[in-house]
């Protein structure tokens, strides 16, 4: 799916996921022991990062209609008949990356320079991210694949990841939501990591993020608003928060801001989620069941903060985490003429196409994991982490 607009547009009740779809590429998150020495890896996190790019994929597979449809041929509501009123809050999981990637970011960001910072967040999010625009680009272009293709212009503009601020079509409809991780790494770095992180100016910078994007909303200022996202800063903000009540569970002025941030997310989801009953929209999400399905995101990531998921620490839970943003980035477009073929062409009923459509964009996700992100993530990290005269 492609888009012109050079800002996010307002989502629409029955496509409202179709722009609401990431996985946050996020770095290794530990706790902090009281020893002082590192405790072991969150690995109940890398479990939620899964959670949420499933939800996310059993959104745009089942949850909504548009290109999903033509994979099927009917409706997903017709291929579900009860379970797409579930899957159609599968948007939630990306209120949940942004939750997970404001409590990483923070994390990653302490005791960092900005060279190491910004060279750790590159080596995460650009190779996968290229091998994915690459590869969509080309299936794409074979003969009888049905979907929407790109220019060559716009092809090579989208190996930037600047292409929603230029208005150019997306190879990958789901980049959107790196380009929001993208600016708030940008801000969170600025006003943070390169004067240094403390807790104090963590703190100020949640307040000051909090009321900016606030006016920036009321402002109706386009550029304003790209730089604040009013929409989706106290989600991020929610998860700075929730890391400072890992650091330290008795800091009020964390609680505040995660109270705060979790009654703003609520607010902005409802405004642009939530419709009246109307019969020709493809789904109905009552209010109270958006603001649950907002609620449950924070929860769960304090519920790792405030380690009562450090029992969940399988090792198998630090693949699924490492699966997770490469998964994300293919599922949506890649899983369209998997449907395809899986369904229409031979006939595999729909729950079973639906698991096996997963199934196969897991492995291509273990592919790209081991075949270019391990690779090449640190080789990128330590070229760009380099001190150069």
């Amino acid at each position: 799916m492609t888009a012109k607009s050079t800002t996010l547009p307002k989502l629409s009740p029955e496509a409202s996921a179709t722009t609401r779809t990431t996985a946050s590429a996020t770095p290794t998150v530990r706790g902090t022991g009281r020893s002082g020495r590192p405790a072991p890896r969150l690995r109940a996190l890398d479990g939620l990062r899964l959670l949420a790019a499933l939800s996310v994929a059993a959104y745009h597979y089942g949850g909504r209609d548009g290109e999903i449809g033509k994979a099927w041929g009917t409706s997903p509501a017709v291929q579900f008949p009860t379970a797409h009123t579930w899957f159609a809050y599968g948007w939630a999981g990306v209120q949940a990356f942004f939750v997970i990637s404001g409590f990483v970011i923070c994390a990653s960001g302490w005791g960092r320079s900005v060279q190491s910072f910004f060279a750790s967040r590159a080596a995460r999010l650009l190779p996968a991210y290229w091998a994915a625009v690459i590869l969509v680009a080309a299936v794409f272009a074979l003969p009888g694949i049905a979907f929407a293709r790109v220019s060559s212009s716009e092809f090579l503009v989208n190996l930037t990841m600047l292409q929603m601020p230029l208005g150019a079509d997306r190879v990958l409809g789901v980049c959107w939501t790196l380009w929001a991780e993208v600016r708030f790494y940008v801000l969170f770095a600025l006003c943070v990591v390169v004067p240094g992180v403390t807790r104090r100016r963590v703190i100020w910078f949640c307040g000051g993020w909090t009321l900016a994007a606030t006016l920036a909303g009321a402002s109706k200022e386009p550029l304003v608003q790209m730089v604040l996202m009013p929409e989706y800063a106290s989600l991020f903000i929610g998860g700075i928060g929730l890391y400072l009540v890992h650091r330290d569970r008795r800091d009020t002025a964390a609680w505040l801001i995660v109270v705060f941030s979790l009654l703003l997310s609520q607010y902005h989801t409802v405004q642009e989620i939530w419709h009246a009953p109307n019969d020709d929209f493809f789904s109905y999400r009552p209010q109270l069941a958006i603001v649950l399905a907002v609620t449950v995101g924070f929860v769960a990531v304090g519920a790792v903060a405030l380690g009562w998921l450090d029992r969940v620490n399988w090792p198998w839970l630090t693949t699924a985490g490492a699966l997770t943003y490469p998964f994300y980035l293919v599922h949506e477009h890649l899983g369209w003429p998997v449907v395809q073929i899986l369904h229409q062409r031979l006939g595999i009923p729909s729950s079973l196409t639906l698991a096996l459509t997963v199934a196969v964009m897991l492995l291509l996700a273990w592919l790209l994991h081991h075949g270019v992100e391990r690779p090449l993530g640190p080789l990128l990290r330590k070229s760009l982490d380099q001190k150069r005269s």
